[in-house]
């Protein structure tokens, strides 16, 4: 099967509307006829501006969030058909910091996954362990639990999403896993997803978003299950962002 990889930026909170222009008519000007798929997921105020700007390109555009829900009384929230308006082909969902700083919990992250796919939006589904986790033994459990929560609601059309895995204690630390560490958690969930869905797990990207920068990108990206990167800090910073992109292959 052939799959392109996937190198998605997550902005986080960071830019401004002379930043963006910058880095985006950078990303253009240098990204060429990429061997992968590439995005940016910027913060919802930055939509139409990063819509614009990456109209003609090959960056996709991609958004943070989505919402659980598909209207209403639910403030500052931007539901899944919002998001379509402005073009978003991928919403980052679950991500280390909403769990953490917004308690979200697997059955909502499960709940926005399936809101983001109703509307034709590419859910990049995270999971990952703290490092209190990892030195417990407990990475398998917990990043198989938070995969199959997503699995048992998306069940029949779990091959259209993507995974990040994102070893909590390694983004923005600094730290990463070894190629190893990452590989091994990558094929535990490959196998999970096989489970699930053996006629299409072999096409389902599995991206490692832990501190991925343009030092360490070839060889993680090197590895058989590791089918691409969420970059964090270096995808705010043109140059690293498009050496990332050029080791996908």
């Amino acid at each position: 099967m052939n799959k392109k990889k996937l190198i998605a930026g997550n902005w986080k909170m960071n830019g401004s509307l002379a930043a963006n222009e910058g880095l985006v008519k950078a990303l253009a000007q240098g990204v060429g006829t990429p061997a992968c798929d590439v995005a940016v997921c910027v913060p919802a105020p930055y939509l139409a501006q990063v819509q614009s700007l990456v109209a003609g390109t090959p960056v996709a555009l991609g958004a943070q969030d989505v919402s659980q829900h598909e209207q209403g009384a639910y403030t500052g929230e931007q539901s899944a058909a919002m998001l379509r308006e402005f073009g978003v082909h991928y919403a980052i969902v679950g991500h280390s910091e909403r769990r953490q700083y917004h308690a979200e919990t697997d059955e909502l992250v499960a709940a926005k996954t399936a809101a983001a796919l109703k509307h034709g939006i590419t859910p990049i589904v995270c999971v990952g362990e703290t490092l209190a986790e990892r030195e417990g033994g407990h990475t398998e459990e917990v990043v198989k639990r938070q995969l199959a929560a997503v699995i048992h609601v998306n069940g029949h059309c779990i091959s259209e999403i993507v995974v990040a895995y994102e070893p909590v204690w390694a983004i923005g630390t600094g730290k990463t896993a070894t190629p190893e560490q990452a590989q091994a958690v990558h094929a535990l969930l490959r196998a999970q997803l096989h489970h699930a869905a053996a006629d299409h797990a072999a096409g389902i990207r599995i991206l490692y978003g832990g501190s991925m920068n343009a030092g360490n990108a070839a060889q993680l990206l090197a590895q058989p299950d590791i089918d691409g990167g969420l970059i964090g800090g270096a995808s705010l910073k043109a140059p690293d962002f498009l050496q990332i992109i050029a080791a996908a292959r």
